[in-house]
């Protein structure tokens, strides 16, 4: 109740499904990632062919991970 300030209705404890915390984790893991794009695309015009080349193999290595976890089932919602 202190979250709120409202009074309960049945039971506080139930079960939620463990697919919606791996959606979650999938989701955070994605969306901190994209913050090493962020510096990287900023001085783009800058870093040359070399950093271009290591933000290509990053991008690939996010695509497998992705493409796994779509394999594995773990972006399934329901």
């Amino acid at each position: 109740t202190y979250e709120c300030g409202l009074e309960t209705r049945g039971s506080t404890w139930i079960q939620f499904k463990v697919s919606y915390f791996l959606y979650a984790l999938v989701f955070l893991l994605f969306d901190v990632e994209t913050v090493f794009l962020y510096p990287w695309a900023v001085r783009f015009q800058v870093l040359g062919l070399f950093a271009f080349i290591e933000m290509i193999i990053f991008i690939g290595i996010l695509v497998i991970g992705l493409w796994y976890a779509w394999k594995e089932g773990a972006l399934k919602w329901l």
